[in-house]
């Protein structure tokens, strides 16, 4: 996750057409046809098992890129995706650190309903901050990530279980991207660092989808999503890029009765996966992701970058409003 915000500018120019409007009545009334249509049943979203996901990750140790413990829970990963019913692609490359550290990046997708044209995509990245730059002792240290990096994963995992079970009217895929989380230490000067530090599985990724001409309808990215009172604030970048996706999931999040968790406020804009899988990528993306604007200081928790991000901070009922709303947004399709 981007621990520092920059100041960037984007314009957004969307088009609203009324379609129905001017259709003749036959059209009218084969719509009518269409919304009578049974309303399918969302399955339901199990928080135990997403929170077992989690403590498998953080079992491993941090999943720095270039360690025993990154290469034996990539496979984990992979097996899992496949064992729910995946159709599995693992991307591998090697990316460039902010200093110049090659990193064995690995990207893994698991593809769902691969025959049909509509799809989207629900990400998170899996990988861990290679140090604890914003904890007092232990700096240099690796984090266990239980929420910046377990935490989304474990509820896509849940997600993708359930797909096995119940596939839903479109396709989707689930992407876990790796080498998001090593970017310049707080301690390296500003002037020494880039935006483009950070995410480096994305923006693989973005360059070279993992099937030609790859499409998406929209995307959901699950960053920092089981934080006990969590707040996900509606996050600048997604909002600025992808307004319609981000009313979708907040919409349905509050149709659910989560909006103890869902804020209607809006984030300052950040870097994060979604801002290059939705400009590069060309994927439109909200990001749910924990984010506190009312109370200083302003950002991601306490425990953001520090040996505190373990399974202590992990709350099942903030796993259940995430989960729950993702899975609310895909099988309404």
């Amino acid at each position: 996750m981007k621990h520092k915000l920059l100041h960037l500018l984007f314009i957004a120019t969307f088009l609203v057409t009324g379609f129905w409007a001017c259709q003749p009545e036959e059209n009218k009334d084969h719509r009518t046809i269409q919304d009578s249509k049974p309303k399918v049943v969302t399955p339901t979203f199990n928080a135990d098992s997403a929170y077992a996901y989690i403590q498998k990750q953080v079992d491993f140790g941090p999943r720095v890129p270039n360690t025993p413990e990154h290469a034996a829970c990539a496979d984990w990963l992979a097996a899992q995706l496949t064992t729910f019913g995946a159709e599995v692609i693992v991307q591998e490359a090697t990316v460039e650190a902010w200093d110049g550290t090659p990193l064995a990046m690995k990207n893994i997708i698991g593809q769902y309903g691969v025959d049909k044209k509509k799809r989207i995509m629900l990400y998170a990245h899996w990988d861990t901050r290679p140090y604890a730059d914003k904890d007092s002792t232990r700096k240099n240290e690796p984090i266990a990530g239980a929420n910046d990096g377990g935490s989304g994963v474990g509820v896509l995992l849940e997600v993708a279980r359930q797909l096995n079970q119940q596939m839903t009217d479109v396709g989707i895929d689930i992407i876990f991207f790796d080498t998001e989380d090593y970017g310049a230490p707080e301690w390296v000067e500003d002037d020494e660092e880039s935006y483009l530090d950070w995410c480096l599985g994305s923006q693989y990724w973005s360059a070279n989808k993992h099937k030609i001409g790859y499409r998406a309808s929209y995307g959901i990215l699950l960053d920092m999503v089981g934080g006990k009172d969590a707040v996900f604030n509606r996050e600048g970048t997604s909002v600025q890029l992808s307004p319609n996706v981000v009313d979708k999931v907040w919409r349905t999040a509050r149709k659910l009765g989560h909006t103890k968790y869902f804020r209607a406020e809006e984030t300052p804009i950040t870097i994060d996966d979604n801002y290059f899988v939705t400009s590069e990528g060309g994927v439109p993306s909200a990001n749910i992701v924990e984010y506190h604007i009312d109370v200083l200081p302003m950002g991601y928790g306490a425990f953001h970058h520090t040996h505190k991000d373990d399974m202590s901070v992990i709350d099942k009922e903030t796993l259940q409003a995430a989960g729950e709303t993702v899975m609310e947004v895909i099988y309404q399709e």
